[in-house]
């Protein structure tokens, strides 16, 4: 369990602060980049979605705002009374984000200090390559700020894709109290894109991507990844689908990774590395076992 805080006076001075906290990303963007992050809360998250009353949250959402037009379309199947709001740091990109804006979903002005009133909460905070350009010694204070946002059980979702969307790496926080809980790292895939396991290595979260050392954890899981990965393929089924949820099993029961083994994660090229309870550190869950 990796539990993510800073100290509450901090962490009231950042809420209260009146300009937006961060930096203002590129902004580069398209329509199902982020399809796959609601993929995941849908399929891994489902209980929490259907209940989910306090707003989504998209963080960071660039030039034009078609991620959080997709959420809205996507995750309203799940849940039709859902809100989304999405926080950019340019003013200029939430003015022309206004002509978007319609029942369920508005744009504001904000930062890591997050534009909400003092009685919001926020059910699911989106942050994609939003973090991935800070220095990682501002890693955990950021997510301590967007954790104190959170309704109790709500999720933040943090990681990085490429620029199409085909390969995107998660962290999963869960607000547990006054914490942060390490839920799991999710590796997602375009299966129908050629894929390899060690594609994902340029996109890991800032929290891993400077600990791939060769021989480190992270260096040896991709290497069993990859091993699973051309066991499985090998064989004679070809559907890409099924090689990716083989290797998926392969990599649990042959090496002890703590994949989560359900299908509908593993067929759409999600593969979920869930914590293991009693964690003090997220890389301890790509230990394997020994």
């Amino acid at each position: 369990m990796s539990r993510n805080e800073d100290s509450p006076s901090r962490l009231g001075w950042l809420r209260r602060a009146r300009r937006p906290l961060g930096i203002l990303t590129r902004g580069k963007t398209n329509s199902g980049r982020l399809r796959r992050a609601d993929q995941l809360l849908a399929v891994a998250y489902p209980f929490s979605l259907r209940n989910m009353r306090a707003p989504f949250i998209d963080l960071g959402y660039g030039e034009t705002p078609v991620t959080a037009l997709d959420s809205l379309q996507q995750l309203r199947a799940i849940n039709p009374s859902l809100r989304v709001i999405g926080v950019e740091i340019d003013a200029d990109r939430v003015q022309a984000a206004q002509r978007y804006a319609r029942p369920g979903l508005e744009f504001r002005l904000g930062g890591f200090n997050l534009p909400l009133a003092a009685d919001e909460t926020a059910g699911v905070i989106r942050a994609l390559n939003v973090l991935r350009q800070y220095p990682e010694t501002e890693y955990v204070a950021s997510l301590a700020v967007l954790g104190s946002y959170l309704a109790q059980s709500g999720i933040l979702l943090e990681g990085t894709s490429d620029p199409p969307g085909n390969l995107m790496a998660v962290n999963v926080y869960l607000r547990g109290g006054v914490h942060l809980i390490h839920d799991g790292l999710a590796l997602m895939a375009n299966l129908r894109r050629p894929f390899a396991p060690r594609d994902l290595q340029a996109i890991l979260p800032k929290n891993y991507i400077h600990h791939v050392e060769p021989g480190s954890p992270l260096d040896e899981f991709f290497g069993a990844w990859s091993a699973a990965w051309l066991h499985a393929i090998q064989t004679q089924e070809r559907d890409p689908r099924w090689v990716f949820a083989q290797a998926g099993i392969w990599l649990r029961e042959e090496h002890g990774y703590p994949v989560s083994l359900r299908p509908g994660l593993l067929r759409r090229g999600i593969l979920l590395l869930r914590s293991v309870p009693g964690d003090v550190d997220s890389r301890i869950l790509l230990t394997g076992r020994r």
